[in-house]
């Protein structure tokens, strides 16, 4: 196969970021802390607005990790997580030693479904055990049902820890996501829509909460000329050479998203003239997608063909494409944790494909996406 891979969402550099690279190494601050790591958050606290404080780190499963354990959740505890995401939203769940609870996803926007969400906080009190916290995901940059999600939440007295992994650049009703929850989380793995190489952060509400943060992900080092510890901490904080790349990624964060979104646009108009294939789209003006991956389902009752049959013949032309995620409740590593819903994630997982989304995406590989998309419905 001689022809270039086509990725499914490759980094994107926007050029500044090897200038705030080199000031770190100019001056020696190559270190976990530095001027880059304090500029890359008050960057993304300007982004964000709503009284935002950033805490750079190690990754966003690092900062889930945290965001649970200042929650309190401990061993024994449960903890509410949206089935269909990526294993790290359920992960850290397991590391404090407390059991996830799956919720299934409603139909428009794939992510947690409220309704799903309360029967399954009713169920777990009748048993005795109300859960400790609720993670919700915005799924490709999809925003969940914050409005309802967040009801539900305050009528059962149950913080959230928002998954805002994929949604940098993300909007409900005019806000950043990444502000919604108690916590929230962001990442900058090197196929979000800024990065940092490998890098998260942790979103809070006040500068006392980040100092918190800041001690835990430093290895809770107390105030003393010596070496001395009263808590267990964790080395998670971001260096400042990775944080150089973000402040450089910051930059063009919005150039990024706009041209995720005109990408999404054309695979939503070419969709619009075949039957049986269905674009995750906002539902209403309330929500903006960064459409950080732009993502189907293909009906075979009605097209004659599989995402699997799609999957492979974009292989075929070296175009990466991906199944969505596989419902958490679907994994053998959670066979045995509690699972509410009616099926909805098992049959996007089923008839679900994610196709190829970068920013950096030449006019020459859309138009071998599209070839090949063509060919296969045609």
């Amino acid at each position: 196969m001689n022809k270039e891979k086509i990725w499914l969402s490759s980094p994107h550099m926007g050029g500044n970021e090897q200038r705030y690279i080199k000031e770190a190494f100019d001056t020696n601050w190559v270190a976990p802390l530095g001027p880059n790591v304090s500029g890359f958050e008050a960057d993304l606290e300007a982004y964000l607005q709503q009284n935002s404080q950033v805490a750079a780190l190690s990754s966003g499963t690092a900062a889930l990790h945290l965001g649970l354990l200042l929650l309190g959740v401990k061993a024994g505890d449960e903890v509410l997580c949206q089935s269909m995401t990526f294993s790290a939203s359920a992960n850290p769940i397991v590391y404090q030693g407390a059991q996830p609870v799956f919720v299934d996803s409603e139909p428009t926007t794939w992510n947690m479904c409220p309704k799903a969400l309360e029967a399954a906080i009713q169920d777990r009190i009748s048993k005795g055990k109300k859960p400790k916290a609720i993670i919700p995901v915005h799924l490709y940059g999809m925003p969940y049902r914050v409005t309802e999600i967040l009801e539900v939440a305050q009528k059962y007295d149950i913080p959230v820890l928002e998954d805002s992994a994929e949604a940098l650049g993300s909007r409900y009703k005019g806000k950043a996501c990444g502000t919604f929850g108690d916590f929230s989380v962001l990442s900058f793995n090197g196929n979000k829509i800024i990065t940092t190489s490998g890098g998260g952060a942790l979103v809070s509400k006040n500068r006392e909460t980040k100092d918190k943060i800041v001690f835990y992900a430093t290895q809770s080092r107390d105030q003393a000329p010596h070496y001395q510890h009263s808590e267990i901490g964790y080395n998670y904080r971001m260096s400042n050479i990775c944080a150089g790349i973000g402040r450089g990624q910051m930059e063009v964060l919005d150039a990024h998203v706009a041209l995720r979104r005109k990408m999404h646009d054309l695979y939503a108009a070419f969709f619009s003239e075949i039957a049986g294939v269905t674009v995750l789209q906002e539902p209403n003006e309330d929500f903006f997608s960064n459409h950080w991956l732009t993502a189907i389902t293909i009906n075979p009752a009605i097209t004659g063909k599989t995402r699997e049959e799609l999957r492979l013949a974009l292989e075929q032309e070296n175009i990466e494409s991906r199944p969505l995620w596989k419902p958490m409740h679907l994994q053998p590593v959670f066979a045995n944790c509690p699972f509410y819903g009616s099926g909805v994630s098992e049959q996007l997982f089923e008839d679900g494909l994610c196709l190829p989304s970068g920013s950096n995406l030449t006019g020459q590989e859309i138009e071998r996406i599209f070839v090949t998309l063509k060919a296969f419905f045609n």
